[in-house]
């Protein structure tokens, strides 16, 4: 999802396109994974979501080799938007297995230690696409990728009778738009719908440049920039080990406005700071706030159409790679006009906003 953030500048020169146009290689994988969402769920649901997931992640396997053998910026762009279309069935549907296989009162814990493995890869992806645009072999961490995909595949393909341990709730059935429009006529799946579609829009359009903006203000290479943004793995992997603690004294909203008063300290923190060691705990704290806020919001998602969960968990994560879509082009133009300091900082207000907000209307709904 991330290995492109870093790389961003190093596109930039070797195919001689301005960074706007870079930035699609973000957009273009997002488009595709939100988009293939109104397919995958229905068909986890029909399928099996295990069996689903085996198959594409092999299938990444070869959009991963594509990516790293385009030769041309137009071809490259193709090749991600192949990668985000099989890509996108793996992390939803691993979420609605779980909401399958585990009660409620417990999911939240799991999902938090599900989330160590999005946490390694988000940084693990950031941090390679770094050092590969320094090494100027920026084709490197796709190949990486693919080999990892086919060692994962082969796994999950001869341990898919896993799967039939999960007990799904009897489905809505039928037509895929029909099982769409079950969901969102659930009023509070169209609240969580909602607020992650904003939080993504929000959070990774300037996630999306954080690496970017130390490169070109502190005058740090793109590995080691590449290397400090990741730190907000560690913020999430703080939050992964402490989830049960922190669930039990804070519950869902406590969480979630926990997580944007954290969130926007950070975002702050990384654009206005004059120095560059201030941005590694300012990412830590970035990622630790955005885990709080994230996980609850996942959490409601996987119980918010349990008739139809793998559609469900499919619009939530459509929403939030759309939300990313929309933020990461926005957010692109206002780091050529007005600068990245300005890209980031804006963005912190209004997500201190959305999480209180979401926070009250859990209150209220639970209520």
């Amino acid at each position: 999802m991330r290995v492109a953030d870093a790389q961003l500048p190093a596109l930039s020169d070797d195919f001689e396109v301005g960074l706007a146009t870079a930035a699609q290689v973000i957009t273009v994988f997002s488009v595709a994974y939100g988009l293939m969402q109104v397919a995958y769920g229905p068909l986890g649901d029909r399928l099996g979501k295990w069996r689903v997931i085996a198959i594409a992640v092999l299938a990444s396997a070869d959009t991963a080799a594509a990516c790293a053998l385009m030769p041309g910026f137009s071809l490259l762009l193709i090749a991600r938007l192949a990668a985000g279309a099989t890509c996108a069935a793996i992390i939803p549907l691993s979420m609605a297995w779980i909401g399958d296989a585990v009660p409620y009162e417990q999911r939240q814990p799991v999902l938090a230690r599900f989330l160590t493995g999005q946490i390694l890869g988000l940084a693990g992806g950031q941090w390679l696409g770094g050092v590969a645009a320094d090494l100027g072999h920026w084709q490197l961490p796709f190949v990486f990728l693919a080999l990892w995909f086919v060692g994962s595949g082969v796994l999950l393909w001869r341990a898919r009778t896993a799967g039939l341990q999960a007990s799904p709730p009897k489905s809505a059935g039928g037509h895929p738009l029909r099982e769409a429009g079950y969901v969102l006529r659930q009023r509070w799946a169209r609240v969580v719908l909602a607020v992650v579609f904003v939080e993504g829009m929000l959070l990774f359009g300037a996630i999306a440049f954080l690496a970017t903006h130390l490169h070109l203000t502190q005058g740090l290479s793109l590995s080691v920039a590449g290397g400090i943004v990741t730190l907000y793995a560690a913020g999430g992997m703080a939050f992964a080990l402490l989830s049960g603690v922190l669930v039990r004294r804070l519950g869902e909203a406590g969480l979630a406005r926990g997580g944007g008063v954290l969130i926007a300290a950070g975002l702050l923190a990384v654009a206005l700071s004059p120095v560059w060691w201030s941005a590694p705990l300012a990412c830590g704290v970035t990622g630790l706030g955005f885990y709080m806020l994230h996980n609850t919001l996942q959490t409601n998602a996987t119980q918010m159409a349990p008739q139809a969960r793998g559609a469900a968990v499919s619009l939530f994560a459509s929403c939030f790679f759309l939300g990313q879509t929309v933020g990461v082009a926005l957010t692109s133009i206002v780091v050529e006009r007005l600068g990245s300091a300005i890209a980031i900082a804006v963005s912190a207000p209004p997500l201190l906003l959305l999480a209180w907000l979401f926070a009250r209307l859990r209150d209220r709904h639970r209520h």
